[in-house]
C-alpha cells in the first residue's frame, strides 16, 4: 500500500514539474500596451453638471402648465450619454438629448414641463440616468399649486 501511495505522490509531482513553463515568455508586449491603454480609458468618465439642481415655480394656478430648463455641462473627459430621464409622476415630463453623445466642455439642456396638477406644496423629482461614474442625477421642481380662480394663496416669494 505504501508503494502504490508512494508511486502516486511520484508521479502527481512529476506532473506538475514537467508542466510548469516560464510563463513571462508567453506574454506579448504589444497586448500589455493596447491592455493599459483600455484601462486608462475606462477610467476617464463624464461628469454632468448642472446649473441648478431644483426650479421653483413659486404659486401657480392649478392646470396651469409651466416649464424650465436645467441646463449641464460635461466637465469629465469622455462624451456623456444620457440613457434615461424619468420623472416621478406623470404630470411632470423631462425632454432630453437621448442617446446623443455631448462631448466633454460641451453644455445641454433638458427641457421639464409641469401641468400644473395637484394642490398646495408640491414637489416632483426627475432621476436622470447617465454613464457617469454615479450613474444617476436627480432634479427637483417643486409649486404651490392653488384651485383655479383662488388667487395668490400661499407662501408669498
Amino acid at each position: 500500500m505504501k508503494r502504490i501511495f508512494l508511486s502516486l505522490s511520484v508521479i502527481s509531482v512529476l506532473a506538475l514539474f514537467s508542466c510548469k513553463e516560464n510563463a513571462s515568455s508567453k506574454i506579448n508586449a504589444s497586448n500589455v500596451e493596447v491592455a493599459a491603454e483600455r484601462d486608462e480609458a475606462a477610467k476617464s468618465l463624464p461628469v454632468m453638471e448642472f446649473d441648478k439642481v431644483e426650479h421653483d415655480f413659486g404659486t401657480i394656478e392649478q392646470n396651469a402648465a409651466q416649464e424650465t430648463v436645467f441646463t449641464f455641462t460635461n466637465t469629465g473627459e469622455a462624451p456623456l450619454i444620457i440613457t434615461d430621464a424619468k420623472s416621478s409622476c406623470g404630470c411632470t415630463i423631462p425632454e432630453y438629448p437621448k442617446n446623443t453623445p455631448i462631448a466633454p466642455g460641451e453644455k445641454g439642456e433638458m427641457v421639464v414641463k409641469f401641468n400644473g396638477s395637484g394642490q398646495n406644496q408640491v414637489t416632483k423629482t426627475i432621476t436622470v440616468t447617465a454613464n457617469t461614474s454615479k450613474g444617476t442625477e436627480t432634479l427637483r421642481i417643486k409649486a404651490f399649486v392653488t384651485p383655479k380662480g383662488a388667487g395668490p394663496v400661499g407662501p408669498v416669494k
